[in-house]
């Protein structure tokens, strides 16, 4: 199944906005794609820590397909934020 194709992927592609909670902290943010510069960083830093692994477990987290689900977070500026 193409990663594209899970819901809360969809939801967020549409949605462009979302609330993460993680180790406590609460977040509203903004989805925006990564861009090619945060693609390359994640794709090194993939291959330093799984290169020893087989090249058939690396190049599919290094593809086209995942470069092109790679989303970033920005925490979402509301009217009225400091």
């Amino acid at each position: 199944m193409a990663r594209t194709a899970g819901s809360w992927f969809r939801a967020a592609q549409t949605a462009r906005e979302g609330h993460v909670s993680a180790g406590g902290a609460e977040k509203d943010v903004d989805f925006v794609d990564a861009g090619e510069d945060v693609n390359d960083a994640i794709d090194a830093a993939y291959r330093t820590k799984y290169g020893r692994y087989a090249e058939s477990y690396v190049e599919p987290m290094i593809g086209a397909e995942a470069r092109a689900t790679t989303l970033r977070l920005v925490p979402h500026e509301r009217e009225g934020d400091a």
